[in-house]
């Protein structure tokens, strides 16, 4: 496509599967992370076309900045995939507040900064850019023991939707994506998690996970990649604001 396309959270998980998937259709990447070794490490992977950057998107100015370097090698950032994103697990009635800013000042605020950041960029280039924000299954239904990793997500669905609406008169398109339980290093801490929390083993919690999926497996992370670089592409030109559901089918309205 030739694009120049800047995912965050970009070093493993559903952030690199999307970047390749990008880099695969002909796009520029640029692969935007907090861990900047891992996101040149992956990038290298890429090969030619691709870059990688620090990023954190709770700093405003490091959003900037990797937007900077980004255009400087490529040429003005068309499409962004904000993924970055935590989550940590507890049970609501022994949440602090330090659990519930860790989560939202990632998941909400990164997307609100780095969406911005976005918005402006495409205005001041007269681009008609794309943005896809990464929520989550728990953006749809409330998830037991990630009650404010759920609220925080809930506020990237609301966001998503009012920016569409605001920016569509631009060009402007604006969609999330709602992954299930996908198989990526996030999901293993959360295993761990969860089988403490509630008294099983960590197969025991896998394997809750794949019953409750009706396509009866693990989801990956080029799964929601592919949806990803549908939402970027032109065959989804009459789609904004939109939360699409990569479940498997855990959740179908």
């Amino acid at each position: 496509m030739g694009r120049t396309v800047l995912v965050t959270g970009g070093a493993n998980g559903i952030g690199l599967a999307s970047a390749r998937a990008f880099h695969a259709a002909g796009d520029n990447v640029v692969i935007a992370d907090l861990d900047d070794a891992a996101a040149r490490a992956a990038a290298e992977t890429l090969g030619p076309r691709a870059m990688g950057c620090a990023i954190d998107v709770r700093d405003r100015a490091s959003i900037e900045a990797a937007f900077r370097v980004g255009a400087e090698t490529f040429g003005p950032i068309g499409v962004v995939h904000a993924n970055a994103g935590v989550s940590s697990m507890k049970r609501a009635v022994e949440l602090t507040e330090e659990d519930w800013d860790f989560n939202f000042n990632v998941n909400a605020k990164g997307v609100f900064l780095t969406n911005q950041v976005a918005l402006r960029h495409f205005l001041n280039h007269g681009l008609k850019g794309v943005i896809v924000n990464t929520a989550s299954l728990a953006a749809k239904v409330g998830a037991p023991l990630l009650a404010h990793y759920s609220a925080s997500k809930f506020a990237v669905v609301g966001w998503t939707q009012a920016v569409a609406r605001e920016h569509a008169a631009d060009g402007i398109r604006v969609n999330a994506v709602c992954p299930g339980f996908v198989r990526t290093p996030m999901q293993e801490r959360e295993v761990a998690w969860e089988a403490e929390l509630r008294g099983m083993t960590p197969e025991q919690v896998r394997r809750s996970y794949i019953e409750q999926t009706p396509l009866g497996r693990l989801e990956e992370p080029e799964d929601v990649a592919g949806v990803v670089v549908f939402l970027a592409s032109d065959e989804a030109r009459f789609m904004t604001g939109q939360a699409i559901n990569v479940t498997g089918g855990v959740y179908m309205t």
